[in-house]
Parts: C-alpha cells; sequence; structure tokens
C-alpha cells in the first residue's frame, strides 16, 4: 500500500541506475527517501532497505500524485530511454515519456513540493552543432533553435519547457539539468538499452574471459563524446536542485573522447588488445558532442572532474564480474 508519510526526497525512477546512486546518497546523508520505479522491486538495480520502496506507474496521474504526496523535493529522473541503439530505434517509446514528465510536475503542484529537479539530457541539443567529431562544445543556448534527437531528445526539450512553465506560471521551483552520457557501476550493461561506455567494458570483459580478442565498433569509431562518472552527475544533480540556477544547466565531463580511445581505455585497464571489426551500418548518433561548463563552474563553482580513467577502471571491474557471473 502506498504510504503518504511525509518524507525529505522523492526519487522517481530509482530502480534505475543513476536513481540506485542517487538515494543511496541521500540515505547517507541521513534524509528520509521514497523511492519509486515502475519496474518491480525485484528489478531494480539497488534496492535501499531504509528507503519506501514502491513500484507504481506515474505515467498515470493517479499514481503520479499518490507517490509524490508528502514529499518536500522531487528528483525526476524516470524515463524510457537507453543508448543510441535503443533511442534511435524507439522514437514512440521515448516520446511517451512525456506521459510521465508532466504528470509529475502536475502532482509536484497540487501537493506542493518545494524543490523539483528534472534530469533532462544533451540530446535536446541541435543536431546542425554536432556534425563534425572536432565538436565546439555545446552550450546551454545551443539547444534553440530546436533541432533535437529524433523522439527521446524531442520530450526531454519539451519537458523542460514545461517545468519553465510551471515555474512561471504556477510558482514551482524548478531546476534542470541536462546530463551528458553518465556511467559507471550499478546500470545496463547488456540487452540493448546500455549506453557506450557499458558496452565497451561488457565486449571487452567478453573478449578477456572468452580469449577471442576481438571486438565490434559501431561506426567507424571516430564519433567523440564525453562521459560523466555516477558520482559526478549524483553530486552535480543535488548541487544544481539547491541552487537558484532557473535555466537548464549542462552536467558532464568537458573530457572529450573518441569511440576508439574508449575502447583503448578499457584495453589498458583489461590488459590486452583487440582486433577492432567496425560496423558502419550500426546506429551512431551525432558525430561529436561535448559538454561547454563554464555555466556551471559560473554558477555553482563547481564541475565534473573524476577523470574517464579513473570512473572506467571502477565500471569496468563491476561489469567483468556481472560477465563472468553470467558464463562469459
Amino acid at each position: 500500500m502506498m504510504t503518504s508519510s511525509p518524507v525529505d526526497v522523492l526519487v522517481v525512477g530509482a530502480g534505475g541506475f543513476i536513481g540506485g546512486h542517487l538515494v543511496a546518497d541521500l540515505l547517507a546523508q541521513g534524509k528520509s527517501v521514497r523511492a519509486v520505479d515502475v519496474k518491480p522491486l525485484d528489478e531494480w538495480f539497488q534496492l535501499h532497505g531504509d528507503a519506501q520502496s514502491h513500484s507504481a506507474d506515474v505515467s498515470l496521474l493517479e499514481a503520479a500524485g499518490a507517490v509524490t504526496e508528502g514529499a518536500r523535493e522531487v528528483y525526476m529522473l524516470a524515463a524510457d530511454m537507453g543508448g543510441m541503439g535503443f533511442i534511435e530505434n524507439n522514437k514512440a517509446l521515448c516520446m511517451l515519456s512525456v506521459l510521465t514528465s508532466t504528470h509529475m510536475l502536475q502532482a509536484a503542484r497540487r501537493f506542493d513540493v518545494e524543490r523539483y529537479f528534472y534530469s533532462s539530457s544533451a540530446c535536446v541539443y541541435a543536431a546542425d552543432k554536432q556534425t563534425v567529431t572536432a565538436v565546439t562544445a555545446l552550450k546551454e543556448t545551443d539547444a534553440y533553435p530546436a533541432m533535437p534527437e529524433d523522439g527521446y531528445g524531442w520530450e526531454k526539450l519539451f519537458s523542460e519547457r514545461m517545468c519553465r512553465h510551471f515555474s512561471e506560471d504556477f510558482g514551482l521551483l524548478t531546476r534542470v539539468a541536462r546530463y551528458h552520457n553518465v556511467y559507471g557501476p550499478d546500470g545496463t550493461w547488456t540487452g540493448g538499452r546500455e549506453k557506450a561506455p557499458a558496452a565497451v567494458c561488457r565486449k571487452v570483459a567478453e573478449a578477456v574471459i572468452s580469449g577471442k580478442h576481438e571486438v565490434e565498433i559501431w561506426g567507424d569509431g571516430e564519433q567523440t563524446r564525453s562521459f560523466m562518472y555516477i558520482d559526478d552527475c549524483v553530486r552535480g544533480s543535488q548541487m544544481i536542485l539547491a541552487s537558484d540556477v532557473e535555466e537548464p544547466l549542462n552536467l558532464g565531463s568537458a573530457e572529450l573522447v573518441s569511440i576508439n580511445q574508449l575502447y583503448s581505455v578499457v584495453e589498458d585497464i583489461a590488459g590486452i588488445k583487440c582486433t577492432r571489426r567496425y560496423d558502419l551500418s550500426a546506429p551512431q548518433g551525432v558525430r561529436g558532442r561535448n559538454a561547454d561548463n563554464t555555466m556551471i563552474r559560473e554558477k555553482l563553482g563547481w564541475e565534473p572532474s573524476i577523470k574517464l580513467t579513473d570512473g572506467l577502471a571502477q565500471t569496468y571491474a563491476w561489469i567483468y564480474d556481472q560477465v563472468k557471473r553470467a558464463g562469459g
């Protein structure tokens, strides 16, 4: 049965990768947390005994209200999403997350939530600013004129606007972070929804375990990205919610690498070199994407700083164990 007893924080999407880490950190600070996800509890990446944990479909307005009542702050992380292979082939499912985004805003307004955090994405940025590998880092203003990632990016950009207008029209205090490629342990690493760092770690771990030192890379491997370790994401999200910054902020590392370089880093961690096969027909996304962190440095005096090599070492060790446990 859903409880409406007061809590400091509601985390929606708590059964997912980022949500699980965020709940753990909030609990460690001594905060009371209600954790909600559409997945059954036994499918959550992390289940914390000290949190009020519920399986609920908050794309339904009634369920959104039931989980929000009594919460002082809300982190809205829930979305139907995955890596590029998923979002390019499931545009309608990604767009349907608008129901979750909208109903949670309505519930937050109804129950007088004090602060509301929305996790947006770098996929909101205009495609014509991401056409080369040596990409100019994306400033927050580069989301307009609008030309976001089809499906997933459009939903995120629309929901950003909803947050803005709920703030302007109804006085709901909203904060928005545009996540850039979050990675780390205790997340999706196989099955088609995993993102590039997890996929790379899995492929290299499989090569180590099987002894067949060969990997398949989507595209030519020269496409560029930045990748933010989960600890920076959790810290930055809380800083943004607590801030007085009303406009969306980039939350991502500015350490730009190619996918080929990403493979090389993981190979070095694993202690092997692999033969690379390139699938030029596979989903690749934009040619280059990086975060311009000027605004977050100016506004918060901070930016994500965990080095890719350090974060990948932790991620690879965890994914290697998962692959080994699954039989290689």
